[in-house]
């Protein structure tokens, strides 16, 4: 889920291979993708107005612009999953390639892509954002490490302190720092742009973390994927939590809207919206 260009949430639906559209006043538009098969995954919006998302299931880097016309680009290696999605100071789209070990990067103007192999195998990456650095930094779930790569293409894995964390969510905070989730752990993890690691324990360590992002007022949100509740890590350090009306609901990704809400994609297939309650100053 991401909020677009056009005041909109659009969100992915990866078992339906469309692309939906949830404006703040209710209005629900759905776009369907030329193979239903293709499992959308993640969204990001593009520095051309448009929504990009990875097509996990038939290896493809897709385009909707905000009139629902979509378009689509092959991933030159087989097979090989592309998943998180972010664009980057240089004006293109970058994407991480869950099963053949590779960073991509695609120019938005031609769909020319350009593949980086990384230093490890059977690594997993997954979510990826842009830093504050000018780098994209991404989770490395197999691994347990994130890592980051230049807009050169040099690479470098930060190990994380906890065996089996399994990182998989990953957001830019506004404290200029990046922010995870370790479903494997329980836990959510802050890294600094000099790779200095640290975790916060959840209350539920099985609630299994599974998407994250940065709170407009500091902090970050995510999604308990296990536990049916949402959890926000405050700029202080303390997690507070909030259930879910149906405790099955399995948040997944969440995103931000122009409204201020939070907006949070469930796989029963609803759209929760959370609205963060106010200090007394506002």
């Amino acid at each position: 889920m991401a909020a677009g260009p056009d005041g909109a949430l659009w969100f992915t639906l990866v078992h339906a291979g469309r692309i939906g559209r949830l404006t703040p006043d209710g209005r629900l538009d759905e776009y369907a993708l030329d193979a239903p098969g293709c499992g959308p995954s993640l969204l990001t919006p593009g520095p051309d107005g448009a929504l990009w998302f990875t097509r996990a299931r038939d290896h493809r880097i897709g385009r909707i612009t905000v009139t629902g016309e979509a378009t689509s680009f092959a991933v030159p290696t087989p097979d090989s999953g592309p998943f998180g999605i972010a664009a980057a100071s240089d004006g293109a789209l970058w994407f991480t390639q869950m099963h053949s070990d590779r960073i991509g990067r695609l120019t938005p103007d031609d769909g020319r892509v350009t593949e980086f192999p990384l230093p490890v195998t059977g690594a997993f990456p997954s979510a990826l954002a842009a830093g504050p650095d000018e780098a994209l930094w991404f989770t490395l779930h197999q691994a347990n490490a994130i890592g980051r790569i230049g807009l050169d293409g040099a690479i470098t894995l930060h190990p994380l302190p906890t065996e089996a964390a399994g990182p998989v969510g990953i957001t830019c905070g506004t404290d200029g720092a990046l922010w995870f989730v370790e479903i494997g752990a329980g836990q959510i993890g802050r890294i600094t742009t000099d790779g200095r690691i640290e975790e916060f324990p959840l209350p539920d360590r099985a609630a299994r973390p599974h998407a994250i992002t940065a709170g407009p007022a500091g902090g970050c949100w995510f999604t308990e994927w296990a536990a049916g509740r949402i959890g926000h890590l405050t700029p202080d350090g303390r997690i507070e939590e909030y259930d879910l009306p149906d405790r099955k609901a399995e948040p997944h990704g969440l995103a931000f809207g122009p409204d201020g809400a939070l907006y949070v994609a469930l796989e029963i297939g609803q759209i929760a919206r959370i609205e963060p309650r106010r200090s007394p100053a506002g």
